[in-house]
């Protein structure tokens, strides 16, 4: 299976590429992706820079396209394909149908992937972005079980791509009505989630409280790890019951689920982390290279030795296994 790993810089694409990565995805410095954030993501220039140095040793590069079109800024999105284009990138990432339509039209020979920010999870949605697009790959959300993907490989003729490390965000991607909320930023428009500017700690007794726009998200002891506040992972009360409601401020680790995966006709793996260092991309690249190789040989899987590098030094199976409350 292919390994898809991130970088949110030239820095950590050369490491993703150096570690092992078959393909890398990136963004660029604007709204046009999902992590828009200060220090992070290329230039035009940079791109096509980055293009360069994968294919000289074999990688592959995806560009994240990703965030919905804001009436009237329509062209910020429409550059950002003609720059992935300009540069020899080997796919576009996109979510947005009107963006979908302007790509089949104005860029036919770029190849099309679809985001998950899509929230595509049956065979009719799949197939009507194939056939009304030319969608080559969806990624896909990260709300189904191992059989529920395997049921719509069974009936759909694209590529599949699955999240298996890193930040999970929870429920049907796209829906970040939460943080937009507590923000005024749209993680799905403006391609920021929960921006480092509207985060504040204040220490609260013996607690440490962790905020959000000035909602507070979390209470920790303060010697105890404090995950970054977002919002559908804080802490929320709900008649008796105080807790994450919607999910744990865990990573996903489906390492274990690898061999199931591919038995479902899954054609890539995808890594999150765009945000993370170059150190962190690398250890997470190498080790998952050695994974897939050795699922690719019918060895067995090595051990995982990530956990260090998860989210609360936690992780967690997702929907994988469907352990919903």
């Amino acid at each position: 299976m292919e390994l898809v790993c991130p970088a949110g810089t030239p820095a950590a694409l050369r490491a993703a590429v150096e570690a092992g990565a078959h393909s890398v995805y990136c963004g660029f410095a604007d709204e046009t992706n999902a992590r828009n954030f200060p220090g992070l993501n290329f230039t035009p220039e940079d791109m096509a820079e980055a293009v360069a140095f994968a294919h000289a040793r074999g990688a592959r590069v995806l560009v994240a396209i990703n965030t919905f079109p804001r009436a009237g800024a329509e062209p910020i999105w429409h550059r950002a394909l003609a720059h992935a284009e300009a540069a020899g990138v080997d796919a576009v990432i996109l979510a947005d149908l009107g963006l979908l339509a302007h790509a089949a039209e104005h860029h036919p020979g770029l190849r099309r992937h679809l985001s998950v920010q899509a929230a595509a999870a049956n065979p009719d949605a799949i197939n009507l972005y194939a056939s009304a697009f030319g969608v080559r790959r969806v990624v896909l959300p990260r709300v189904l079980t191992v059989e529920e993907i395997a049921a719509i490989n069974r009936e759909v003729e694209v590529e599949t791509e699955v999240f298996v490390f890193g930040g999970l965000c929870v429920m049907a991607e796209g829906r970040c009505s939460l943080s937009s909320y507590a923000t005024g930023k749209s993680p799905n428009m403006n391609g920021v989630c929960s921006p480092a500017s509207h985060v504040a700690y204040a220490e609260e007794g013996n607690d440490l409280a962790a905020r959000l726009g000035g909602f507070t998200i979390h209470r920790t002891a303060r010697t105890a790890p404090a995950p970054y506040p977002t919002l559908c992972k804080g802490c929320f009360t709900s008649g008796p019951q105080t807790g994450h409601i919607f999910e744990d401020p865990v990573s996903l680790d489906a390492t274990h689920l690898i061999p199931r995966l591919a038995g479902a006709g899954v054609r890539a793996l995808k890594i999150e982390g765009r945000q993370r260092s170059r150190a962190y991309v690398a250890q997470v690249v190498r080790a998952f290279r050695a994974a897939v190789e050795a699922q690719a040989a019918g060895r067995p899987l090595p051990e995982s030795t990530l956990a260090r590098l998860t989210e609360g030094q936690a992780a967690t199976a997702g929907a994988y296994a469907k352990t919903w409350r």
